[in-house]
């Protein structure tokens, strides 16, 4: 796995989201950011906790009220820590806006890179023929995350990773192409473009033919967009 690491601005890039131009022969499939709302959803839990600011203004509000008995100062203490929390939650969301427009994940006809970070950005390309496996985990709205499983042998550090990377998988980080507006698509690219990659594990999948999507999954090394 490669890791490139840039100074310049995002407009300077030779090409949208690569640290380099393509070599000939390599084209680009699909290429997206993630969605800036399923980020401060999904990612940074931003409902939840706003749900926890709003429990502590409740209570907040209750134990003032039952200890000076006034409601004017019980509102007037809720007033000033709910500006508080509402300035958590406005930086919580610039910190999702940031992530999501500083990331660019591409699918090319032989890797999938991701370039991310805010402050200093890094991009990871992982070669199809390195990818394990990948999962889908989808939503009712159709967004959705896909989950790279790498080689045995790779291996790049959780913390350079996240929030790119699937929770608590930290022995063997796990990149994921997080919170994307429509991840059908990504996925049906993916798994083209995989199947394509290993000619060998291809040809297994062509001989599975009319077998059923059951064995072609086995044929393809359990390596299947699921």
């Amino acid at each position: 796995m490669k890791a490139h690491h840039h100074g310049h601005e995002h407009e300077l890039e030779p090409q949208h989201g690569l640290p380099e131009r393509l070599p000939a022969g390599e084209r680009v499939l699909w290429q997206a950011s993630p969605s800036r709302r399923r980020v401060a959803l999904d990612v940074f839990h931003m409902r939840a906790v706003a749900l926890y600011f709003l429990l502590m203004l409740v209570l907040r509000f209750v134990l003032q009220l039952d200890h000076s008995g006034s409601l004017e100062q019980a509102i007037a203490a809720t007033s000033w820590a709910a500006l508080l929390f509402a300035l958590a939650l406005g930086l919580l969301w610039l910190l999702a806006d940031l992530t999501a427009r500083t990331t660019v994940y591409t699918i090319t006809d032989r890797r999938v890179v991701m370039r991310i970070g805010i402050v200093l950005s890094l991009t990871f390309n992982l070669p199809l023929v390195r990818l394990a496996s990948a999962q889908v985990k989808r939503r009712g709205d159709g967004s959705g995350d896909l989950v790279l499983q790498l080689a045995a042998e790779d291996k790049i550090a959780w913390l350079h990773l996240w929030p790119h990377v699937r929770a608590w998988r930290l022995s063997h980080p796990q990149p994921m192409l997080r919170a994307l507006a429509a991840v059908d698509e990504p996925a049906r690219v993916l798994t083209s473009a995989w199947t394509q990659a290993q000619p060998d594990r291809a040809s297994a999948a062509a001989m599975a033919g009319s077998a059923g999507a059951a064995d072609r999954a086995a044929a393809l090394g359990h390596a299947q967009i699921a």
